[in-house]
């Protein structure tokens, strides 16, 4: 390695370990953009790095715990996230090299004023990981969910859909589009398989998204093949006035414009209705945006349907944000379904007599699901179940439960597609009396 090789894989590393910091701290993964680092191929190795990091975070913690009898120094800056960096090379991207994976590592450390005692440390670890790298490769499986999850999946979805989700950490989400307008043409110039209805998926790209065909003439927008469910399930007439309540990034709101609804856009984040006003306009649809509290906003007239994606733990977006597994304790999820409930009952306020309304979270909870059913039935009287026929779903009609609701988890697969998997989602649809 040339010294000016050292010095930029040095700065990738730093800002590598720096971002996967901010997540084990409880951050949001977001992968390095263009304006952060320009050069492409660093670019998607620092992502790379990270992304392994985090799929893998289970298994780094096992090997953590073999290789530091105490564990991480406490107070010691980047030492932990780079040790799961070099880890995370070491062990699982090998192309990348043994000896890089433990130089780098070292030589951040010594030079960050917080972990430069430990650089010794940090060698000597990495160091017996190589000694030790297949033992390591081999732990178990079950080892990459934490143990409450799993337990709860195996229980509410069967123990093949946690093998499932195992599998569909490690391989990570394809990604999926939903298309403005019906266009065969622009499919196989995507490389683009049809999924269901207007969602189809690209398995392999060598491109940005920005940078394939059709995105700056707005002919599609991402949206993963489950998300795409509920916007279709209000079943109201065009012009039909729709309240899209937490829209932002505005996924749910373009399908809604682009089906001719009279959509009011609402989020209480300011620098997320900016991302959805500039999607609203690449596509060229449009939308009211509102920028108020989702719990006490009223519009000015009743509405005539409400999509609900209420906030949620986001454990069914695992295969983009391994984070989530780590970061959803079961406070933080009882905590998530209070507001569920607060936002269901205020949102039956809002709507005409025989409004509809699509509640969904991408969540694989019960507790932000299922278990809302029967507390709607008794404290929300003004609501009525409208059940989901198996129809209006097509391919995935296998996703509608006996109650009348959708559920997708890992061990539902979209049919016919090599790499089937969606997000884990749930969706209730409710019609005021």
């Amino acid at each position: 390695m040339t010294e000016v090789d050292n010095r930029a894989g040095l700065k990738l590393r730093q800002r590598a370990a720096a971002r996967l910091a901010d997540v084990l701290a409880g951050g949001e993964f977001a992968p390095f953009s263009a304006a952060e680092i320009a050069d492409g191929r660093d670019r998607a190795l620092g992502n790379r790095l990270v992304t392994t990091a985090l799929r893998r975070h289970g298994h780094i913690n096992g090997a953590m715990a073999r290789l530091l009898e105490r564990g991480p120094p406490k107070r010691a800056g980047s030492f932990e996230a780079q040790l799961r960096l070099g880890l995370a090379q070491l062990l699982y991207l090998p192309e990348q090299g043994a000896h890089s994976a433990v130089h780098l590592a070292v030589e951040a450390v010594k030079r960050d004023p917080k972990a430069s005692r430990y650089a010794a440390l940090m060698n000597a670890a990495l160091r017996r990981a190589q000694a030790d790298a297949d033992s390591l490769r081999a732990l178990p499986r079950e080892m990459l969910l934490p143990r409450a999850l799993q337990q709860g999946w195996a229980r509410d979805w069967g123990d093949e859909a946690v093998e499932a989700a195992i599998d569909n950490l490690l391989a990570g989400a394809a990604l999926d589009l939903t298309l403005k307008d019906e266009d065969s043409e622009l499919a196989a110039a995507l490389g683009a398989r049809h999924l269901v209805a207007d969602s189809y998926r690209v398995e392999e790209r060598d491109r940005p998204v920005a940078a394939l065909p059709g995105y700056d003439e707005g002919r599609w927008w991402v949206q993963d093949v489950a998300a795409a469910l509920p916007a279709r399930l209000l079943g109201l007439e065009p012009g039909a006035r729709v309240l899209d309540v937490c829209a932002a990034p505005g996924g749910k709101t373009m399908q809604l414009a682009r089906a001719g609804y009279a959509v009011t856009a609402l989020d209480n984040n300011a620098g997320r209705l900016l991302r959805l006003r500039e999607n609203l306009d690449r596509v060229k649809l449009s939308a009211d945006i509102v920028e108020a509290d989702a719990t006490s906003y009223r519009p000015a007239q009743p509405v005539d349907g409400i999509l609900l994606d209420a906030p949620c733990s986001a454990t069914g977006t695992f295969r983009r944000h391994p984070e989530v597994l780590w970061h959803r304790g079961a406070d933080r999820i009882a905590n998530r379904a209070a507001l569920q409930r607060q936002l269901i009952a205020h949102a039956a306020g809002c709507l005409n007599p025989g409004g509809v309304l699509v509640y969904c979270v991408c969540s694989l909870e019960r507790a932000e699901g299922e278990d809302h059913l029967a507390w709607v039935g008794k404290q929300v009287p003004e609501l009525e179940a409208a059940p989901i026929a198996a129809a209006e779903l097509g391919e995935l009609a296998a996703a509608v439960t006996a109650a009348g609701t959708v559920r997708t988890h890992p061990g539902l697969v979209v049919p016919g597609d090599k790499r089937g998997a969606l997000d884990g989602f749930f969706i209730a649809r409710f019609r005021r009396r």
